[in-house]
């Protein structure tokens, strides 16, 4: 029989499929079009974006080639830094403006290699520049959450092939960080700890859904899945805020991604995905209850009438299997 599962951080349910399971094979992976004529974020296109934020170049000046990973402002922001926000209420509406971050993270000079395909030194690369945007965008005291994503594939939301990532700074805090800080903060004055500590502690117990177990983090489709091999990234140690961890944490988080990116690549010949990296808030709403955490959503099926009328998502795989196919897929570990 199928089942209900309930996510014990925001009450959603989810239902999985243990009647009969999708196979491998019965997932259809979109075609990427790859093709780097004119991409402006090859290298000796750099005039082709906006001048870089920042750039891990070995040599040569600012805007040009020889960077292995460079931070531009989207050329078409969904917010703009410059102006006051100027809030007020029009009947029962609040607006303000539009004031914000929106930057690119190229995660690499070749058009042709997503994440899952670089090296480790290479994803480490990415997630410092991760945590140097973040750092300095939280000194900007408008600002109060920092969203970092990434589209991979069309369906996945993604204009431009080369693979990158992106960051918005938001002066509000989203809906969705909401639910989960409360869902957090009920579950944390109810029992006196920390339901995603929890969550890794029972992971770690079970063992069934890991397919990544580091000193420092850990990788495992959850029990609740939304989607089929969906991936979570958690750190073992309690922490609330991403750009504030140790130094000594990052290696093994890369790892820990873009290991997770090449299973599920080499599983499902190449899916668009969708990952965000869960955060506190900052400048006054920051939540040390709270404990920062990747999601990694493969865009193996579209979310439909159900989905959106009922708050429920259906899961066609359930994340134990999901792990043990993910466990299959040899990772190359330099």
């Amino acid at each position: 029989m199928n089942e209900l599962r309930r996510d014990p951080i925001t009450g959603r349910w989810t239902i999985v499929f243990l009647d009969k399971t999708v196979g491998v094979s019965d997932f259809v992976s979109e075609p990427h079009m790859k093709n780097k004529e004119g991409c402006p974020f090859c290298w000796g296109h750099e005039s082709l974006t906006p001048p870089e934020i920042i750039a891990h170049r070995k040599y040569g000046p600012e805007n040009s080639p020889n960077w292995s990973v460079r931070v531009v402002p989207n050329k078409f922001p969904a917010l703009r830094i410059e102006g006051e926000l100027n809030k007020e209420g029009i009947g029962a509406f609040d607006i303000m403006n539009g004031i914000g971050a929106h930057e690119v993270i190229v995660d690499t000079p070749d058009h042709f290699r997503d994440m899952a395909d670089l090296s480790l030194a290479e994803t480490e690369e990415v997630v410092w520049a991760y945590v140097a945007r973040s750092t300095d965008l939280k000194r900007d005291r408008r600002f109060k959450y920092i969203l970092i994503f990434k589209n991979y594939g069309k369906s996945a939301g993604a204009s431009l092939e080369h693979p990158h990532s992106q960051l918005i700074a938001l002066p509000i805090v989203p809906k969705r960080v909401h639910e989960e800080i409360e869902g957090a903060a009920k579950y944390y004055e109810y029992k006196e700890r920390c339901v995603f500590c929890d969550i890794a502690r029972g992971e770690l117990t079970e063992k069934d859904r890991i397919i990544y177990n580091g000193d420092k983090f850990i990788a495992f489709c959850p029990y609740v899945s939304r989607f089929a091999y969906e991936v979570w990234i958690l750190p073992k140690k309690h922490m609330s805020d991403f750009a504030g961890m140790e130094r000594d944490c990052v290696p093994c988080f890369a790892k820990a991604m873009r290991n997770s990116l090449a299973m599920i690549k080499g599983l499902l010949k190449d899916p668009s995905y969708n990952f965000i990296i869960h955060t506190s808030p900052i400048n006054g709403h920051d939540r040390e209850d709270y404990h920062w955490h990747v999601e990694i959503m493969p865009k193996l099926s579209k979310v439909a009438g159900f989905e959106w009328g009922s708050g429920f998502y259906i899961n066609p795989v359930p994340p134990e299997i999901a792990a043990k196919n993910l466990l299959g897929v040899k990772v190359d570990e330099k």
